[in-house]
């Protein structure tokens, strides 16, 4: 809770309150313990501690227990009883303003991000490609930004892709050897990372990180994103979440150190952040938590063993609150003793042996001082929260959804023209002119035949073959009628007017075959 005095009050022990100062809290923290030791509670007590102090926070809620944070808590047994251990006589219990969030836009506001802000370095781990399928997605995010193409959604890549196997000899010298095989591979991964609901999370109107810093009535509102489900794809979760940290730390300007966070970021079951993850990824993830506190946001990771977090990001963690450990075997003795390590110890107590002995609700506890400097290890209890413990209704988290600010502004998804669109339009061009030039093929051996010189000679002399054969017959029937001694005045007359038919239909014939190759010339 806040106190004016006290700063961030966190948690209680013997030598009084523990609390977290508030420009010291943009250096990051640690909250671990093993599973059921009181880590949700914990976070809950800090996370609206800092909205009461008009901090706003993101934080993850894998079972649906932080919704409660949304509600006014109540009096219990359990903290009536507690009430004298912290010198509190009277709770003023609160709830906090709350922002329900779901990538899949079931449990509350969408969030989404297109390919290219996801960016290939990132949807390479979400896929899991290994080396030569991550460098040939970075060739076709790189041919894609050379011609302007959108990449938004899973449809924009997987037509982009594609397009660059059909097109891979273009760039052979350029970027190197594109195989189809390669690309086979990653429309695999893709249509894979489709079926586990990713294509919900990719599209537009992607989402606005201010959303996140945001304060109502002098509270910091509390952006809960519904985890459960997405929990079902660890790396799309881990992913997700790295994905909405990178776009922070690109985003927000410089502010350098402020008497309080901009924004606190809880990241919860923090050690599927960096579980088969590469060399390179990991550097980035050093690097933005290293200098996002410059930004004015704090990280503060949850998990059940420091040995879960990497040392170079575990060094710069500097609140700490240690719940229990337990030590079955010699892997779990040797993660005890790392974790007690971590802390500047005190000598009233053995830091190891009191981890392994910490009741549910009690912790280890070292916060940054004023001076940055981490503070000598406590044995102290966490504060309860003021809100509610436990979930609530569908319908109470159905009410707060439709009460938010920005209800209706993701809820509907947008399809503008992108590299589907633009792509799908130039293989339909393509396609037509090739039919085009199809036909033009097929007609063109007819029209030459029209067009060769000896066309016309054929016509003629097929003409003048049908008189002469006429006219043979005639003359026949003449020279047959003398030898016979017939009369020939009939016949006369009858092979007079033979020719002269003859002689007209052959003409007929010549001029109508003139006139149409004169004119289908001149229309050609």
């Amino acid at each position: 809770m806040l106190d004016n005095e006290r700063g961030l009050y966190i948690a209680h022990c013997a030598n009084g309150a523990l609390s977290i100062q508030g420009k010291m809290a943009n250096r990051h923290g640690l909250i671990a313990g093993a599973t059921g030791t009181g880590k949700t509670v914990t976070l809950q007590v800090m996370a609206e501690t800092f909205c009461q102090a008009g901090v706003p926070c993101f934080m993850a809620d894998m079972k649906g227990d932080l919704s409660g944070i949304s509600q006014v808590g109540k009096m219990s047994g359990f903290i009536e009883k507690r009430l004298p251990e912290f010198g509190i006589e009277n709770p003023q219990f609160q709830s906090c303003p709350v922002r329900f969030y779901d990538v899949f836009g079931e449990q509350g506001h969408p969030m989404r991000a297109t390919i290219s802000q996801m960016g290939p370095q990132l949807l390479s781990r979400l896929m899991q490609l290994n080396d030569i399928q991550d460098g040939v997605l970075n060739i076709v995010f790189r041919i894609a930004d050379e011609r302007g193409l959108l990449l938004i959604d899973i449809k924009d890549l997987r037509q982009m892709l594609d397009w660059v196997s059909q097109h891979a000899k273009e760039y052979t010298t350029k970027y190197g050897n594109i195989s189809t095989a390669t690309i086979g591979a990653i429309q695999r991964a893709l249509l894979q990372l489709e079926s586990q609901g990713a294509d919900k999370f990719f599209g537009e109107p992607s989402f606005d990180i201010y959303d996140l810093m945001q304060t109502e009535q002098g509270k910091g509102v509390m952006s809960v994103l519904a985890a459960d489900k997405l929990m079902l794809q660890p790396k799309l979760y881990s992913t997700f979440l790295l994905w909405l940290l990178s776009e922070l730390y690109s985003t927000l300007p410089e502010v350098g150190d402020l008497p309080q966070p901009k924004l606190v970021f809880f990241f919860d079951e923090a050690h599927m952040l960096f579980t088969d993850t590469s060399k390179a990824l990991l550097d980035k993830i050093e690097q933005v938590i290293r200098l996002i506190r410059s930004k004015g946001v704090g990280i503060y990771f949850i998990t059940q063993s420091p040995t879960d977090i990497p040392e170079n990001i575990l060094g710069q963690l500097g609140n700490r609150v240690q719940h229990a450990l337990r030590a079955y075997t010699p892997k779990d003795q040797k993660a005890v003793k790392t974790a007690a390590d971590t802390f500047r110890a005190n000598p009233a107590f053995k830091t190891d042996e009191a981890i392994m002995n910490l009741e549910t609700g009690e912790a280890l506890v070292s916060f940054l001082d004023e001076k940055g400097a981490p503070s000598v290890v406590e044995r102290a209890k966490v504060l309860f929260p003021l809100s509610q413990i436990g979930a609530i209704t569908e319908g109470q988290r159905l009410d707060l959804i439709k009460q938010s600010r920005i209800y209706g502004k993701y809820d509907t998804p947008i399809d503008r023209e992108s590299a589907f669109e633009v792509l799908m339009a130039e293989a339909e061009q393509a396609l037509a002119e090739a039919e085009n030039t199809e036909v033009a093929e097929a007609e063109k051996p007819a029209k030459e035949e029209k067009k060769k010189p000896g066309f016309m000679s054929k016509v003629l002399k097929a003409v003048i073959t049908a008189v002469t054969s006429t006219l043979a017959a005639v003359l026949g029937t003449v020279v047959s009628d003398a030898v016979t001694g017939k009369k020939t005045k009939s016949r006369t007359s009858t092979t007079g007017r033979v020719a002269k038919n003859a002689t007209s239909a052959a003409t007929r014939t010549i001029t109508k075959e003139l006139t149409r190759d004169i004119l289908g010339n001149l229309v050609k």
